[in-house]
């Protein structure tokens, strides 16, 4: 099922609209994720993780950090497609995306156990 939405816009959004057109529902889909996420008091994607990492954030916030179901589902999903076949260049993309977030977020959870350990 499709439906179409209208929206008034501004200048500067219309233009980045035009750029991604062919892309336009996946930015909707990965908006509305990130904001359900957000809501939900986890971080579903990179920039939000990164936004949360360098806002000088709490050792304890930093041990608390979970990636959403959604983002744990689909790494899941892109390693065993990965394992079974050949992902599309979009897919690679997202999935090294996911490794390094994962990565990073690894490393400042180290260094925030040491903290807190102090």
């Amino acid at each position: 099922m499709t439906f179409n939405v209208t929206i008034p816009v501004s200048e500067s959004l219309e233009k980045q609209i035009k750029r991604f057109r062919d892309r336009l529902p996946e930015a909707l889909e990965r908006g509305l994720r990130d904001i359900m996420a957000e809501q939900a008091g986890k971080y579903h994607d990179e920039a939000a993780i990164i936004e949360m990492l360098t806002s000088n954030p709490s050792p304890e916030k930093i041990l608390a950090i979970q990636p959403s179901l959604e983002l744990q589902e689909r790494a899941s999903y892109l390693l065993a497609k990965n394992k079974e076949s050949t992902l599309s260049s979009h897919e690679e993309a997202e999935l090294e995306h996911i490794l390094t977030l994962e990565h990073l977020v690894r490393m400042a959870k180290v260094r925030a156990y040491k903290q807190v350990g102090e």
